[in-house]
């Protein structure tokens, strides 16, 4: 018979052992159902991933070492089904809770052979890697000793996620005699990822001549996401199947000898439909899998608010979703028709609790100690600050988790406040940009339309110009520089780490430079306080951006000295 490999593109839970080992075990029945001689799941596909700190403590160890165990016995029933899993090991010992997490036996990130009720061979990862929202060093040491086995006459190689974007743990395999690389991945989304995952793999087969199997989850981990899209390679590198991204599925390659046959090809995302996908699968699962009944949006009639009540209802639908309007004395009144307006088309709950009472007690108050600066940042924050108590006094009664609203742009600069805007317990749109905010606008309203649906955005709240709307005729470019300048330098400089001078190259100007700067700077402190939010970009602010609060290190002087005049 020949060798069939089914992929488990699933969506596992961190933690959830059991429910992870119930998944894994349905995945194997069907996959023995449709003829596969072997299961491939994605890399710590027992655990989810990533585990973190949970890989420190010895009792977890040990309940993963006995969910393996209890796993291969249930699966002795699929004969001639081989599974490859994905999860923590410690070799050559179990953990001892009685030891100090120093001396404890290392660790691999491994993969095990599940086979006749056993638990065959155990392969470690060899590549760790340690940048952007990686850790790996934090918690395992190398293994890369090869595993290959047979399975209807076909040698299978396994490597673990990093180890094949590097040719050394391949190369092994290959000489090991394996004619298929099955590669185990948890490989986080970020905007193009999937690309760059297909054309590393691609050099893998051309340089090892081996045919390659690519097993990915999907589904959201606090900020991370991962987003399918598993994958088979001929050895001249060229594809045979690929799945759906942002779907779990279980798609299965056919072999002829060492051969992948053709199979079905799914078309790739666009970039606006990727971003999408990975915004509402994080609201999704953050949301479900931490168990929150449902979530409340203060709704101001801007396109940021807009923006995340449309995620919010692709993700958990609109019987979930609450919005709350809040108006002051300065906010307009197209704004409240137009926050009407989007929540009657989504269907969505919505109120209004007006804040002009509160504002004027809040004022009265503080006035005996204030000095006598009328309308300044101290009123605004106010009724900023006092929406984020409404919001989580509803939270408090019903449950429900606050979801916030500002973009990457404002993280960035700290054009936000601490306690008011920012106060909610998950930042969907943290890792977009303001201009990428208006095109997923757009982008969803073009949806919509090309399927006859109304569009769940009111234009009007896309064109107008942004306005925090805390004092009279405010915008936002009264305090930042032009959206499209301020997301260029915060491109450049937080995101692809250019200098100065690269920026100068690329036509931006150097008060720009210095006056974005010196606001990313100052804001450390907010974003350290911020909720977390979806990872959609290859450097957010969250896991991959790791600057102190407090520094004399100032960029901004590279700025003042690359001025022509300086």
């Amino acid at each position: 018979m020949p060798l069939s490999i089914a992929i488990a593109q699933f969506d596992p839970t961190v933690g959830d052992l059991a429910g992870n080992a119930r998944a894994i075990e349905a995945l194997a029945e069907q996959a023995h159902a449709g003829g596969a001689g072997v299961l491939l799941t994605p890399e710590m596909a027992l655990t989810g991933y990533p585990p973190e700190d949970l890989l420190l403590r010895p009792a977890f160890m040990q309940a993963v070492a006995q969910t393996l165990r209890e796993l291969a016995e249930r699966l002795r029933r699929l004969s001639g089904l081989a599974l490859v899993v994905g999860h923590p090991h410690v070799p050559g010992a179990a953990a001892d809770e009685r030891t100090p997490s120093t001396q404890r036996p290392l660790r691999w990130n491994a993969a095990s052979l599940l086979r006749d009720g056993r638990i065959e061979a155990t392969y470690g990862k060899l590549e760790l890697p340690n940048y952007q929202v990686f850790d790996e060093r934090r918690y395992f040491a190398s293994g890369g000793e090869p595993v290959v086995f047979e399975s209807q006459g076909v040698r299978c190689g396994i490597n673990v996620c990093e180890d094949a974007w590097f040719p050394e743990a391949p190369r092994r395999a290959r000489a090991a005699g394996a004619q298929v690389l099955l590669v185990l991945n948890a490989s986080p989304f970020h905007l193009g990822k999937s690309g760059e995952r297909e054309a590393v793999m691609r050099q893998r087969c051309r340089e090892t001549g081996m045919a390659l199997v690519f097993a990915h989850g999907v589904g959201g981990q606090d900020e991370l996401v991962f987003d399918g899209g598993s994958f088979a390679l001929d050895a001249a590198g060229e594809p045979c199947l690929r799945a759906p991204q942002f779907e779990p599925c279980l798609p299965i390659v056919r072999f002829d000898g060492a051969r992948p046959l053709p199979g079905e090809l799914a078309a790739p995302m666009s970039l606006h439909r990727q971003a999408w996908s990975a915004l509402v699968t994080g609201t999704r699962d953050y949301v479900r899998k931490n168990g929150f009944p449902g979530v409340l949006i203060g709704l101001s009639g801007g396109v940021d608010s807009a923006l995340v009540l449309a995620i919010a209802v692709d993700a958990l639908g609109p019987e979930q979703v609450h919005t709350v309007m809040m108006p002051s004395p300065y906010t307009a009144d197209i704004s409240l028709e137009d926050a009407r307006e989007m929540s009657r088309r989504l269907g969505v709950r919505h109120s209004e609790l007006d804040i002009a009472p509160m504002f004027k007690a809040f004022r009265a108050t503080l006035r005996p100690l204030l000095r006598a600066h009328e309308g300044d940042t101290t009123e605004e924050n106010l009724q900023s600050r006092i929406r984020g108590v409404l919001l989580m006094g509803l939270s408090n009664n019903t449950g429900s988790m606050v979801l916030t609203t500002g973009n990457k742009s404002e993280m960035a600069t700290g054009y936000a406040t601490l306690y008011g805007d920012m106060a909610g317990g998950f930042a969907v749109i943290k890792d977009v940009r303001k201009t990428l905010v208006w095109e997923l606008a757009r982008w969803r309203n073009r949806q919509a339309a090309q399927a006859g649906q109304v569009e769940p955005i009111p234009s009007r709240i896309i064109e107008r110009p942004p306005s925090a709307e805390l004092r009279p005729d405010q915008v936002d470019q009264d305090s930042l520089p032009s959206y499209e300048v301020l997301d260029a330098i915060l491109e450049a400089y937080m995101e692809n780490d250019r200098s100065v001078e690269d920026m100068l190259a690329q036509g931006l100007a150097a008060a720009d430079i210095e006056r974005v700067l010196h606001l990313l700077r100052i804001a450390e402190y907010k974003r350290r306080q911020a909720p977390p939010g979806v990872r959609i970009t290859h450097r957010a602010f969250g896991r991959d951006w790791r600057y102190p609060i407090t520094s004399r290190w100032r960029e901004e002087r590279e700025a003042r000295r690359a001025l022509p005049d300086a």
